[in-house]
């Protein structure tokens, strides 16, 4: 294991297939880790991996649904049976609807909250229960600035990360005795496919800029939109050495878009 705390070390991301996920699996497997990339999306995953591979990185794909419990589990076990004992998980895996509350069905409700909440759960515990006893390792979720500030049209998306955000730091403040690290890095608007199904036409990304005061939304006071690179370093940062003292903490990533109200 090298000085920055990842390499040799493996590391679990879900959602690793695309967007975000992706690139923060890339990441750390160019800082030296051996990536166990989850996903729903088996194309998805063999493109990542075999990509890696390419370039001369470690890394396998495992298909899992982290709504699953158990799927989840039996993912935590074939990593460790074929790489060894995680040290770094990353939950990314997530799903992104908008629509008015009063508009919003039961079913959307409930799919938000079984991948971003319950999935959060599933795969924080199963790490938990595997980083306790070895007394190391950093669990990091990707989460939303909607989570700490009210959106006009994503309030079941930003209940579900507010969420997953509340008890990954409540497990961070249980898990610190053991020197576990528990954080959520918060994208704000970030260029991803998800990002791209909010826009209409060739000026979303402008438009997203310059906020929206009719829904209650300033811009973005940096001027540009992030990419998934500039999320992946900051997960990428909070799971090394580098951020040895640092748990319970949200980092926003948003380019200053919520003021961090």
């Amino acid at each position: 294991m090298s000085h920055n705390g990842i390499a040799g070390t493996v590391a679990v991301v879900t959602g690793a297939a695309g967007g975000i996920g992706r690139a923060v699996a890339a990441r750390l497997a160019a800082e030296g880790a051996v990536v166990a990339a989850a996903d729903v999306d088996a194309e998805g995953l063999a493109s990542l991996v075999g990509g890696l591979h390419a370039d001369g990185r470690k890394a396998e794909g495992y298909t899992a649904d982290v709504r699953d419990s158990a799927a989840v589990e039996a993912l935590f076990g074939a990593v460790e049976r074929d790489l060894g004992p995680v040290a770094h998980t990353v939950n990314v895996a997530g799903v992104l609807a908008t629509g008015d509350a009063t508009d919003t069905p039961d079913a959307r409700w409930e799919h938000l909250f079984a991948v971003n909440t319950a999935g959060v759960f599933h795969v924080c515990r199963a790490a938990a229960r595997r980083m306790r006893p070895r007394g190391s390792g950093t669990i990091t979720t990707v989460g939303s600035n909607a989570a700490g500030v009210p959106r006009s049209g994503m309030a079941a998306y930003g209940a579900s990360k507010a969420a997953a955000t509340m008890f990954t730091k409540s497990l961070g403040l249980e898990l610190a005795p053991q020197g576990i690290r528990c954080n959520v890095v918060s994208p704000g608007s970030t260029d991803t496919p998800m990002q791209r199904g909010m826009w209409d036409g060739d000026e979303g990304a402008r438009g997203v800029i310059a906020g929206s005061p009719e829904r209650f939304r300033v811009g973005v006071p940096l001027g540009r939109i992030a990419v998934p690179d500039d999320i992946a370093d900051a997960v990428c940062f909070l799971a090394s050495s580098s951020a040895r003292h640092i748990t319970m903490h949200d980092l926003y990533v948003d380019g200053g878009a919520t003021l961090r109200a």
